[in-house]
């Protein structure tokens, strides 16, 4: 099993969600790209991160 820790900024409000946009490490490719989180949940934060874990 092994994890990553994704980072996510701002890219826009919509009308019921806020959508982030990844931030790469220097040097890789995106992992996940874009993700919606609903405005309930991510009220006024402009950074969030998010931890995926591989089940293999």
């Amino acid at each position: 099993m092994s994890s990553t820790v994704v980072n996510f900024e701002f890219e826009k409000e919509t009308k019921n969600s806020v959508r982030y946009k990844e931030v790469p490490e220097e040097g890789q490719a995106p992992i996940v790209g874009s993700i919606y989180v609903q405005k309930w949940f991510a009220g006024s934060s402009k950074n969030i991160a998010i931890s995926i874990e591989k089940k293999d």
